[in-house]
């Protein structure tokens, strides 16, 4: 079915991130559809690892200049811009010098979780968001990867529920083995700044607990890992939103 608008937002994508299965099936995914003729565009974060030089990516002057206020505190949106190597699907990405300029994802050279991936993972939903409405392009499915971007559905259905823009859009979401963390400073206070309060996660905020969050606000729930660990794997059978089992990318026009 050819001419749907979707959106993908990742936080890994081949080339830009290329040792994980989810870099690789976003990129799959995504590359299946515009083959197909549909119109594809995919936001991720702009971390530090990814040169701008080598993958050529532009700021986008038009897109650009917004601010995004997290905890009463001003944060500038940067969007940049480039076409997947060799291919003619564009990718954006969301950039701010203060929350990924760093080289890492979301762990030290210890291992040890940045004390703002609350934040981060905030501004990167917000800026989406914000991002796709002064696009003017409305998604008729938003295929979300990784657990920043559970945020996502997160604050759609919360801050954003009186609005109208993504009324008539799809929510799907993979879940992968991704690495687990703890939120550890004071999440609570930022949503509530947002109005978003009373979520069960916040009993004990991670990366994980909110993905099992944004599951329950999501049209579709898929396994973005063919196995998934048990904690993972008990949200998945938990959950009553409509699921399927693993999708291969060859096979994700059914699923939309």
């Amino acid at each position: 079915m050819p001419n749907q608008k979707i959106l993908y937002v990742t936080t890994e994508l081949y080339p830009y991130q290329e040792d994980s299965n989810m870099a690789t099936m976003v990129n799959k995914m995504a590359l299946k559809m515009y083959n197909d003729g549909n119109d594809v565009r995919v936001f991720m974060p702009r971390f530090g690892m990814i040169s701008e030089r080598k993958f050529q990516l532009h700021e986008v002057i038009r897109l650009s200049g917004m601010n995004i206020i997290i905890n009463d505190l001003d944060q500038p949106l940067l969007i940049k811009v480039a076409s997947l190597p060799n291919e003619r699907m564009q990718v954006y990405f969301i950039d701010n010098e203060e929350y990924f300029k760093r080289k890492q994802l979301y762990f030290d050279d210890k291992g040890v979780a940045f004390p703002d991936n609350d934040e981060r993972a905030i501004f990167f939903a917000r800026g989406v968001i914000e991002t796709i409405k002064k696009l003017n392009w409305v998604p008729d499915v938003i295929h979300l990867n990784g657990w920043m971007a559970s945020f996502i559905p997160l604050y759609l259905k919360t801050f954003y529920k009186d609005d109208d823009y993504f009324k008539d859009t799809k929510l799907v979401i993979s879940i992968y083995n991704e690495k687990d963390a703890a939120f550890n400073n004071n999440i609570e206070e930022k949503l509530k700044f947002d109005n978003i309060q009373g979520l069960p996660a916040l009993e004990k905020p991670s990366f994980r607990n909110f993905i099992g969050e944004s599951l329950k606000l999501v049209d579709l729930v898929l396994k973005g890992d063919e196995s998934l660990e048990d904690d993972l794997e008990s949200m998945y059978i938990g959950v009553n939103s409509e699921k399927k089992d693993f999708v291969s990318a060859d096979a994700i026009n059914q699923v939309y």
